[in-house]
């Protein structure tokens, strides 16, 4: 069609409309599912370092309770039994039993040395015995390597901090405010977690400050209620400033250190913890968690958001790193979002491939009808030219010869007989595209079947002035073929028809008819009956070849310049060849002229 460009223009418009809507739709709703990921992502991830937050100080406190509630008394490599409270630092009177420190022998987890500085400013350490006591202690107690390092820790320690410096750096009483609740036994891991939560579910204003203030409390909490009886015994054998151990940096050493008050004489006593191996025990607590996650040394005030992920027990951040990558509930990768996005687009692409085939089968079926019209407009009017000119002339009695006259009729005739044909053909294939037949399947004998359709055949090959030869031998005669008669009929005068308009300049003016069973190499019995119709004129080439069986293909030029003809009687002939369960096809020849292979199936022989 001339116009039809206008229409796919149409066509893309619409379909860049519709495909630019989509593409904003679905960029907004990517945008707003990639935030909502980004924001489940944040809050699982602050989740996670709330848990690990919790876990660690719950892993510490044990150790920071433990280190805190030691007496005073045990920071000497060898206590004096009758004056251990009260008068420890009294000079040793003769004949005095002593007994090892706790802290003279192997050292508690993630604990480098003990130490404790004394009033006039010397360093010393439970693991390091007096050269009086050393005897006593190596080997009984401790082991010589054991004192070696402990001499050596103590050695770096004194060569990074001194007592006054120890001294500014803690705090010069409690200020951690606890609510001490005392119990004849420690609480257990379970009591301990409720009172975390507890303690975070009363607070208020800043979730992060608050979790760490009520994780300082429960910290400070657990310390002092370890061991009540230690506690007990240290408060009344002392004047204390303050009894909790106060974590502390010193450079790259990790101190737990307090101040304690002995008939006014004031010590400093701690521990040198084993940062780096301590790191690692804290990082794999929380490895299920925060599995990228990093423990660096934090100051003690620092910016609200870091603070909140320090811990209450060490003077530790916690950097959390990045989540592992989740993919979908479903295992593939796709959020719900982008799966609902990802079936619209591809439907879209559908209807648009849908709407473009069927905008394709109504312009070739408008071309189709076009053409069709054209070549019926063409085809009617010479036989409409010769009706009217010969029957006016027959009319007026201008034809006086009789000769002429029987020639004048039969040309009329023969004009009839072709319009009678085009129009039968015309409504067959209307009644093939309502999805009604003509006629239906029956059981036949082939040779029958030619006997009757043998002489209108032949009679339209006379008309040509071309001779219709019918070969058949006996056993393919007997055999019976489902057919219909009236498509049978009407598919052969096709066939014939067009050999006798096409092949009219022939030098062989031969049409033959050649019925042959065929059978599967297995089969003992036919069960495929071939028959062809061949002539001897200039063939159909490739081209022409492969749109021979589309109906109305024919244009009102092609017409005019070849045999009569709407080009619909092989498409017809095709569609009724199927419809009873036959095939009709083009075979190629190795000489001249066209030839057409109908199959039908065999039942049986006669």
């Amino acid at each position: 069609m001339k116009r039809s460009w206008r229409i796919w223009v149409v066509f893309a418009i619409c379909l860049g409309v519709v495909a630019t809507a989509m593409a904003w739709i679905s960029f907004s709703a990517l945008r707003l599912d990639r935030a909502e990921t980004v924001a489940r992502a944040r809050a699982a991830l602050e989740e996670n370092v709330r848990l690990a937050l919790w876990r660690m100080d719950s892993a510490l406190a044990p150790m920071v309770a433990q280190e805190s509630v030691r007496p005073y008394f045990a920071y000497s490599s060898f206590l004096p039994v009758d004056r251990a409270y009260g008068r420890m630092f009294n000079p040793r009177m003769p004949g005095e039993s002593l007994v090892p420190s706790p802290l003279l022998g192997e050292l508690p987890p993630h604990v480098l040395v003990h130490f404790q500085f004394e009033p006039d400013g010397r360093l010393t350490s439970p693991g390091i015995p007096t050269d009086a006591n050393y005897k006593l202690a190596v080997p009984r107690y401790t082991k010589p390597l054991a004192v070696e390092n402990a001499k050596i820790q103590i050695d770096t320690l004194g060569k990074l901090i001194d007592r006054e410096k120890l001294l500014a750096a803690l705090p010069k009483k409690n200020t951690v405010p606890v609510e001490v609740v005392f119990s004849p036994m420690p609480i257990t891991p379970q009591q301990f977690d409720a009172q975390m939560q507890q303690r975070a579910s009363r607070q208020s204003g800043n979730r992060g400050q608050n979790e760490f203030d009520a994780r300082t409390q429960i910290v400070a909490q657990q310390s002092l209620m370890q061991n009540t009886a230690n506690f007990a015994s240290l408060m009344q054998d002392t004047d204390t400033a303050g009894v909790l151990m106060t974590p502390l940096w010193f450079g790259e050493q990790l101190l737990l250190a307090r101040r304690v008050t002995v008939r006014g004489q004031e010590y400093v006593q701690g521990c040198v913890l084993d940062w780096p191996a301590l790191k690692k025990w804290l990082l794999e607590e929380v490895a299920d968690l925060l599995p990228r996650a990093d423990l660096l040394p934090a100051a003690k005030n620092g910016p609200e958001d870091r603070q909140s992920r320090r811990l209450a027990a060490l003077p530790v951040m916690l950097v959390p790193g990045d989540l592992v990558p989740s993919t979908g509930a479903s295992g593939s990768g796709l959020s719900p979002i982008q799966l609902s996005l990802l079936v619209a687009w591809a439907c879209m692409l559908l209807a648009a491939v849908a709407v473009a085939g069927l905008l394709v089968g109504v312009l070739r079926l408008s071309e189709r009808r076009a053409t069709f019209v054209s070549a019926v407009t063409h085809e009617l009017r010479t036989p409409l030219t010769t009706f009217k000119m010969y029957a006016e002339m027959l009319a007026d009695d201008m034809v006086t010869d009789p000769q002429r006259r029987r020639q004048y009729l039969q040309t009329l005739r023969a004009e009839a007989d072709r319009l009678e044909h085009m129009v039968e053909n015309v409504l067959a294939y209307a009644r093939l595209e309502r999805g009604r037949t003509n006629g239906k399947v029956e059981n036949v004998a082939l040779g029958d079947l030619l006997d009757q359709l043998a002489p209108r055949l032949s009679e339209r090959a006379a008309r040509a002035e071309m001779l219709l030869d019918i070969e058949i031998d006996d056993t393919t005669r007997a055999t019976v073929v489902q057919a219909n008669p009236s498509a049978i009929d009407q598919i052969l005068f096709n066939l014939v028809d067009n050999s006798c308009k096409y092949a009219a300049g022939a030098t062989d003016r031969r049409i033959a008819i050649v019925a042959r069973a065929s059978s599967l190499p297995d089969s003992k019995s036919a069960d495929k009956i071939e028959i062809r119709i061949r002539d001897h004129g200039p063939g159909i080439d490739r081209t022409t070849a492969g749109q021979l069986f589309n109906g109305f293909s024919k244009s009102a030029t092609q017409a005019a310049n070849s045999a009569p003809g709407i080009g619909l009687g092989l498409a017809l002939s095709r569609r009724l060849a199927r419809d009873m369960g036959a095939t009709l096809r083009l075979e190629e020849t190795d000489g001249e002229g066209a030839c057409f292979v109908l199959g039908l199936r065999a039942t049986a022989q006669m």
